[in-house]
């Protein structure tokens, strides 16, 4: 169950809601980058629970950023369905590993994930116009996409969009706006899934999360709407940037982690 010792006041909780809906609009992320190590840095939450309220978080942040997109006609509906079909299951499987495993080796993986990934924003720019081509293979990689990225979500607390966004700009030809639509789509049943089994298991602060979901749901159109304004060599180098920062982060974190032992 939730340690009751670890109750973080309603302002704190709210601006990390501001801080990861702005940025899950922005980039087509659910925050979970920001929510779970503000939680469990800044406010002291164990790692296990707050992976698991970001997850909860994630839930309002993506249903409002999709429902923007979409107003602006960027979301591929069949790849974000494809995509749900696999996460939802992936979710429970993370969810499922979070109370039982060590996540440590799955956390360097995660970080060697991102170094390629920034590597590649600065080689590939996607075209505003460009649209995901469906095949049998590619519904089929989509699925086999979403499950790996349930999986992930579970574990780590995000919301996958940090995997799925440059997956679709690089490997199924989605423009960047369309990527980050159709990410935050598949977050909702993504994130619904994963918050059924981490309450299940005491592994989410319903409270907390509701504070950061409803404030990041405030604050997600703008972030949407700055992502349409900018050039996508622009919006690759941005989100190249806050990838470096994450990946920056959990370096630190792991390498002090392994300092301390």
């Amino acid at each position: 169950m939730n340690d009751a010792s670890v109750r973080p006041s309603a302002l704190p909780l709210i601006a990390i809601g501001i801080l990861g809906g702005l940025l899950s609009g922005l980039f087509g992320i659910g925050g979970g980058t920001i929510i779970v190590p503000a939680l469990a840095l800044w406010l002291s939450m164990p790692q296990k629970l707050s992976a698991g309220t970001s997850v909860a978080a994630i839930l309002p942040t993506a249903i409002v950023g999709a429902t923007t997109y979409a107003l602006q006609g960027n979301v591929d509906w069949l790849a974000a369905a494809l995509l749900a079909a696999g996460i939802v299951v992936g979710a429970q499987v993370g969810s499922h590993l979070l109370s039982k495993l060590p996540v440590g080796a799955i956390q360097w993986g995660f970080i060697a994930f991102l170094a390629v990934v920034i590597v590649s924003l600065w080689f590939v720019v996607p075209q505003r116009d460009d649209q995901i081509t469906m095949t049998a293979l590619l519904g089929a990689l989509l699925v086999v996409t979403g499950f790996v990225t349930g999986i992930l979500s579970g574990l780590l607390g995000v919301g996958g969009g940090v995997v799925v966004v440059p997956i679709l700009m690089f490997f199924f030809g989605a423009s960047d706006l369309i990527a980050k639509g159709t990410s935050l789509l598949m977050m909702i049943p993504g994130s619904l899934s994963g918050t059924i089994g981490n309450f299940k298991r005491g592994n989410v602060d319903l409270r907390a999360a509701a504070y950061i979901g409803i404030a990041a749901s405030v604050c997600v159109p703008f972030g949407s709407m700055f992502a349409g304004w900018i050039d996508p060599l622009w919006g690759n180098i941005a989100f190249s940037a806050y990838l470096a920062f994450i990946a920056t982060q959990m370096l630190v974190r792991k390498l002090r982690s392994k300092a301390g032992k």
